[in-house]
């Protein structure tokens, strides 16, 4: 039982940890390399991210600086950068590559904070999903006398718990990131 209950919140973290990185793929009108990390250019043959080939850099509070350790893929960068769905067009001055964040109207605001708690209910609907399965785990281990009905119910009030843990750490961060959107 201790490890479908470990197995279960293993799942959890998952999903909590994922909401967490594509919070952070999600632009507020302020400098975020995190921006980036989807970006991927051709390198000698080899899908590689910005990240690996370049320096990059928050030099203000919404200009991010991309300086790439081999001059001769400044281009490839650029390229990479206008193709991608950042909506940032890159500015290139031979040396380095700067991206002008402009400021988020409060239209744009709003969408993006809902688009935030349409992405966190999904995170909830698959922490539910894994309490479900989980739930239906110790039930089987319960019909194959593998457990008793008292640490299948207990089992059961455990699992309940790390829903409502996980519940709670994911509207946290919704709110938090709602909260970093909404301020100007």
């Amino acid at each position: 039982m201790k490890e479908t209950l470990k197995k279960c919140e293993e799942r959890m973290t998952k999903r909590v940890d994922h909401l967490e990185i594509e919070f952070k793929e999600i632009r507020a009108g302020r400098a975020n390399p995190g921006v980036l990390d989807k970006v991927k250019i051709d390198y000698y043959g080899t899908e590689t991210r910005i990240k690996e080939l370049a320096s990059i850099s928050v030099t203000e509070a919404r200009t991010l600086t991309i300086q790439p350790y081999d001059a001769s893929i400044l281009r490839s960068i650029e390229k990479a950068i206008q193709m991608s769905d950042i909506g940032i067009n890159p500015q290139n001055d031979g040396k380095i590559i700067r991206l002008i964040f402009p400021p988020l109207t409060e239209e744009r605001r709003k969408e993006i904070s809902k688009d935030l708690a349409k992405i966190a209910e999904a995170k909830k609907v698959h922490v539910r999903n894994i309490r479900r399965d989980t739930i239906d785990d110790l039930k089987k281990l319960k019909k194959s006398s593998q457990i008793t009905e008292d640490e299948q119910k207990k089992g059961e009030k455990k699992v309940q718990e790390l829903t409502d843990k996980y519940i709670k750490i994911i509207d946290k961060m919704t709110a938090d990131k709602q909260k970093e959107i909404m301020s100007v």
